[in-house]
């Protein structure tokens, strides 16, 4: 390829238009996915610090086992709570509160074979998806920030809400009595915006359009997408930066113009975003 001789001017709309879209809600869940090292829980904690700073509430959490959120935000702020799905301790709780109730009038035999059951790998299933509608109820009343783990084992995740909606379905159909579950919450897009985070490279760019289309075959529209860490967004100045930039331009317009609703362009930063007040700075840096 021809060697770029000057910086490249980007003009991509920046993490503020997204977020004053969502803050506009006034409540809600915001759900981050994608593949594993694209930095969603950076994003999560960048607009979850800026919906706090507005004097919105907020629920920060993470189902991916590897996210380190507190050590991004580094210090407590008003009007945020940060928590962590623990699989583990979920699976944990989740067996104590099966054998104190349906465990309670078993005899030894009885509450071996339960004990056994809940061995299981479904167990831990169940248990995490049981967290996970426990913290999306709250975003009726506030915002539900989610960063998720990566993409499989969010599809997993998504798989139990699906199961739980059929068979809900199935046992409520009939009485003719309202409901809501979880699933019903994730396809509904006033309760519910699901941000793709990608890089302005081939495979991850191909790599998000896969999940989305997993995510619209199980009736969820994503609201928008974040390409992170960009080049090109960063002005760079070096020629092989420069270079990197032009390659980038490529995948940026493709998913402006194939892929997603809405969108927004995240520059890489020459310091790690930690800590709140650099955390707001990476929702204000302009694009444009």
């Amino acid at each position: 390829p021809a060697a770029v001789d000057s910086p490249i001017e980007l003009d991509e709309p920046g993490m503020a238009d997204l977020i004053d879209g969502i803050a506009a809600d006034g409540h809600g869940l915001v759900m981050l996915m994608g593949k594993g090292g694209v930095g969603k829980t950076t994003l999560a904690a960048a607009i979850a610090v800026e919906l706090a700073h507005r004097g919105l509430p907020v629920h920060l959490t993470t189902s991916d086992p590897a996210a380190h959120l507190t050590d991004t935000l580094d210090s407590s702020l008003d009007n945020l709570t940060v928590s962590r799905i623990d699989p583990h301790a979920e699976t944990e709780r989740y067996r104590q509160h099966v054998l104190e109730t349906k465990g309670a009038q078993l005899d030894a035999e009885g509450r071996a074979l339960l004990e056994e059951d809940l061995r299981s790998p479904c167990t831990e299933e169940i248990a995490v998806f049981q967290a996970f509608s426990r913290i999306i109820r709250e975003a009726g009343k506030k915002f539900v920030v989610m960063d998720t783990a990566p993409t499989g084992h969010t599809l997993l995740l998504l798989d139990a809400t699906g199961a739980y909606h059929r068979e809900v379905s199935r046992q409520m159909g009939k009485t003719g009595v309202h409901f809501t579950t979880p699933m019903m919450q994730l396809q509904d897009p006033k309760q519910t915006k699901v941000l793709v985070v990608t890089l302005a490279e081939t495979t991850p760019v191909l790599e998000a359009a896969n999940l989305q289309a997993d995510l619209r075959r199980a009736g969820i529209e994503p609201w928008a997408w974040i390409i992170n860490t960009s080049v090109a967004a960063s002005l760079a100045k070096s020629p092989l930066l420069r270079q990197r930039a032009a390659n980038e331009l490529r995948e940026i317009s493709a998913v402006a113009n194939q892929h997603a609703a809405r969108y927004a362009v995240v520059p890489l930063l020459k310091e790690e975003p930690i800590g709140a007040e650099r955390l707001r700075a990476l929702v204000k840096v302009n694009v444009k």
